[in-house]
């Protein structure tokens, strides 16, 4: 397995290699590809910051890499100001990145963004440590990282890796594999061909409320068959209130199609 640092070499390496101007070109192509929601070439330059962040961190990181590291950080705070993003003019981006919608994101010094990788709004790649040192994580190449997601500390999201929405990862995740939640937990592995689709996610937290109604009903009959205790009255009290719940929170979703 390769070495944090050797994926950073191979990186800017490759970015040497193809050269600048190819590296633009394609990350002005990307959005083609992510977002249907494209329709001209016009709206890359007003509605797209996330490309132009990625692009203005082109020329940063080669200034940065070069000992120019005030420029580098002015042209990477104008960035800021601009696009309402913060990424660190030293961080390592590899080809083809794209931060959709993007407001939001923050990427860290020492985090290292392999090739093909999809960012959502939101989005913190960010360290938990003061010490100098990789203190950031490693997104493997073709990962999504779902909006609002926090990946946290020197860790690996493997390749093909997939992020929910609003997850809080503080530890690896496996090549192939899906993590939810907070903490984030791998619930799916081996899906490298398959789209994250957000409203296809369990709801970890609907999961746990439905155990617990069941053990609670399953107890309540064991207490009811072992010692013969009537329920009846406190059910139907029980079963009102949940009625008055239920209207109250259809009266409220009616308001809002209202509005």
């Amino acid at each position: 397995m390769k070495t944090n640092e050797e994926i950073k070499e191979e990186i800017l390496s490759e970015a040497k290699r193809i050269g600048l101007w190819k590296q633009i070109k394609e990350d002005f192509f990307v959005p083609k590809i992510n977002d249907p929601a494209l329709n001209s070439k016009l709206e890359l330059f007003f509605n797209y910051p996330g490309v132009w962040a990625i692009i203005n961190h082109r020329f940063a990181n080669r200034l940065y890499n070069k000992g120019f590291t005030r420029i580098a950080r002015v042209i990477m705070g104008l960035t800021q100001f601009f696009c309402n993003m913060d990424i660190h003019p030293a961080a390592t981006i590899g080809r083809r990145v794209f931060i959709d919608h993007g407001i939001g994101v923050v990427i860290g010094e020492t985090a290292i963004v392999e090739d093909d990788v999809l960012i959502y709004q939101g989005v913190t790649l960010g360290g938990v440590s003061l010490n100098k040192g990789k203190r950031h994580p490693t997104i493997k190449a073709n990962s999504v990282i779902g909006s609002g997601a926090k990946v946290l500390g020197n860790i690996t999201i493997g390749k093909n890796g997939k992020i929910g929405a609003n997850s809080v990862v503080i530890c690896d995740v496996p090549k192939n594999s899906t993590a939810v939640g907070v903490p984030a937990k791998v619930i799916k592995r081996e899906s490298k061909n398959e789209k994250l689709d957000h409203s296809d996610l369990p709801d970890i937290n609907k999961e746990m409320f439905e155990y617990l109604l069941k053990r609670v009903a399953l107890l309540e009959h064991a207490i009811k068959d072992y010692d013969g205790i009537d329920l009846s009255d406190e059910d139907h009290d029980l079963e009102c209130i949940y009625k008055k719940f239920i209207g109250a929170m259809n009266s409220i979703k009616k308001t809002d199609e209202l509005e």
